[in-house]
């Protein structure tokens, strides 16, 4: 005869399953943010300003700096003439020059105005606003990468030509010493320029279209 089993004080107590998936969408709400389109204007408005001004001090303080693979010939990229290509490429004329202006005076603040930096900065920011206006080049990291390589050939060549019409230094070692650096600054600055190009252009991108949206 088999004397039945008592189970009630050997039942399990019911698992909590939904216990880890519950928190995961709590702490999901949590960290959560609202499209970029249901922002107030205002709002987006003061964060792209951010971005912008941002973007371009963190530019200015990286002139200075050398690291390991980012320097051919003791020369680094040019960050600022990256930045000025960055907005230009989708700016009017106007904004293109006005930006690569103000960003000269900062750079002629930080090192010396005795040939100023607004010359070749200005050039840079009117030539590429004028190249996208006419449409000669598609915009991906290829055509910004060309645009890059010859605008800091002519930013170096415009600071060389004022070097020389100073008239107190020997032109020919002069250009000597340019055509090494405008080489050397072409070459690394374009193959940096989408590090700077890329976050900037996703965020006008995104900010452009939540314009639209609301």
């Amino acid at each position: 005869m088999k004397i039945p089993a008592f189970r009630g004080s050997r039942q399990k107590k019911p698992k909590l399953r939904f216990s880890k998936g519950s928190a995961r969408r709590s702490q999901k709400s949590i960290i959560s943010i609202k499209p970029l389109s249901r922002w107030h204007p205002n709002l987006r408005q003061l964060v792209n300003w951010i971005v912008i001004f941002g973007s371009a001090l963190l530019c200015l303080l990286m002139l200075p700096t050398r690291f390991i693979g980012m320097e051919l010939l003791g020369i680094g990229p040019n960050w600022l003439l990256i930045w000025v290509v960055a907005w230009s490429v989708k700016r009017t004329i106007i904004q293109g020059a006005l930006a690569g202006i103000v960003l000269g005076l900062l750079q002629d603040a930080m090192t010396s105005p005795d040939p100023t930096h607004v010359l070749s900065l200005g050039m840079v920011g009117f030539l590429t606003a004028l190249l996208q206006k006419q449409r000669f080049i598609q915009e991906d990291f290829i055509s910004i990468a060309l645009i890059v390589f010859g605008m800091a050939v002519l930013a170096e060549t415009i600071f060389a030509c004022q070097l020389v019409l100073m008239g107190d230094r020997n032109s020919v070692h002069i250009w000597t010493y340019y055509q090494k650096v405008a080489l050397a600054s072409a070459i690394v600055s374009s193959l940096w320029a989408p590090v700077v190009y890329f976050p900037l252009n996703r965020w006008w991108q995104r900010l452009k279209l939540a314009q639209q949206q609301s």
